[in-house]
């Protein structure tokens, strides 16, 4: 236990540019690092890992960076995060979950949901950091049940940061790109208020002719991490909304579960 409770965090990622762009996100992202209490470890949940009948966690020594996308300047491949990763924070998190739901997996590394997120936070990497997939067999039910299980980490030091977008639909911001479409803004302010106001169903079930839904959630992957944030919600925590941008079909919009004073200072 930490006589500070750290707050849980939904990111929105977006294009694997904003690490090595001069932008707003990142700038937030830059100083929202050095405002949180310093972490002994975080844990990352990546869109961009999916697994399927098991949660897996990065494993081994030097877990590796991964550059998973391509026609990206070379600066961008050439970036390393080099964090060291945490063996007690993959047993715990595997006491947690429970043994037969989880698998340690040296394989893997950090991909750009992790270290693109995380280096501008803590760009030392000389945190311990532990990468968690999406087991896709999970109803979205079940993924917030996970969060919920993952929430006493909060209080033993552990960040958590889960790495998506609210809207994620590439095809589709290649068709609205520059524009704020009608429907990507009701989708953006309907999940806000429904994180603010704890509403499970609103977050996890969508009916088959939400339209809205169906264009910003596409194929689900990058909004799947948000459930991880809203069940590590604990009683007393409030919601932050910041980076709350959106560009077509592809809204940046993150949020700070916890101690929403953290993001007061941030510009």
């Amino acid at each position: 236990m930490t006589s500070t409770r750290l707050p849980a965090l939904f990111i929105g990622h977006g294009s694997p540019m904003t690490v090595i762009s001069d932008v707003p996100e990142r700038r937030t992202w830059q100083a929202l690092g050095p405002a949180l209490p310093r972490p002994r470890a975080i844990l990352v949940v990546s869109a961009h890992w999916q697994t399927q009948g098991r949660t897996h966690l990065t494993a081994g020594h030097a877990p590796r960076t991964i550059h998973d996308f391509r026609g990206f300047p070379d600066e961008l491949f050439a970036m390393q995060y080099p964090a060291p990763s945490s063996p007690e924070l993959v047993a715990r998190v595997t006491e947690l979950l429970g043994p037969d739901r989880v698998q340690a997996d040296e394989s893997w590394g950090f991909d750009h949901g992790a270290w693109g997120v995380i280096q501008p936070m803590f760009p030392a990497a000389d945190i311990p950091m532990v990468a968690m997939s999406l087991d896709r067999s999970l109803s979205p039910d079940a993924h917030v049940d996970i969060g919920r299980r993952l929430a006493p980490l909060r209080d033993e030091g552990v960040l958590l940061v889960a790495s998506g977008n609210v809207i994620h639909n590439l095809a589709m911001w290649r068709q609205f790109a520059g524009t704020q479409p009608d429907w990507a803004l009701e989708f953006r302010e309907r999940i806000t208020n429904a994180l603010v106001a704890n509403d499970v169903a609103a977050l996890t079930r969508f009916s088959g002719d939400d339209q809205a839904a169906a264009l910003a959630i596409n194929s689900a992957e990058h909004y799947l991490p948000l459930l991880y944030t809203l069940g590590a919600r604990l009683p007393g925590d409030e919601v932050g909304v910041f980076n709350d941008t959106l560009d077509g079909a592809l809204s940046m919009t993150s949020y700070l579960i916890g101690e929403t004073a953290l993001l007061t200072d941030l510009s």
